[in-house]
């Protein structure tokens, strides 16, 4: 298979085969999840979808469309190319480029929402290993960067 260009929907649609297929991800605090995940990495946006224990959908998406997101991601795309370095490095986030880390590492976090929604907003600390051990399956994808 081809390298795949970080970010594009290309890049999730292989990161979600390699994520719905390997049991791995079911267990340890990962699981059920139902959230529409938003992901801005500089100025591209995307809505990734997760549905019981799969991720069904990743789609491209303008900054606008982050407001039907539960909650959104927002890293500079330096960051997140650090962290997925670091997953494709170790097979899984070191304990300092998990999202959970990254987000209480830094002043306002990397999650954030535009409809203050509470509730919502809530769910990444609800699913947030879910979401880790999606991005620790990128770790099986071969990934070039812009």
């Amino acid at each position: 298979m081809s390298v795949a260009l970080f970010p594009s929907v290309e890049w999730f649609d292989r990161v979600r085969q390699v994520f719905n297929t390997d049991d791995r991800f079911r267990g340890g605090g990962g699981g059920m999840c139902n959230a529409l995940v938003g992901l801005k990495v500089g100025p591209k946006s995307y809505l990734v979808t997760f549905e019981g224990q799969e991720c069904s959908d990743a789609t491209e998406a303008t900054e606008r469309d982050l407001a039907a997101a539960d909650f959104y991601l927002e890293m500079a795309p330096q960051e997140w190319r650090e962290m997925i370095e670091n997953i494709h490095s170790n097979g899984h986030a070191d304990l300092h480029h998990t999202i959970n880390t990254l987000d209480l590492d830094r002043e306002g976090g990397i999650s954030h929402s535009l409809h203050g929604d509470q509730y919502r907003e809530d769910l990444f600390f609800r699913y947030n290993q879910t979401i880790q051990y999606f991005f620790d399956a990128s770790a099986r994808v071969d990934t070039q960067f812009k």
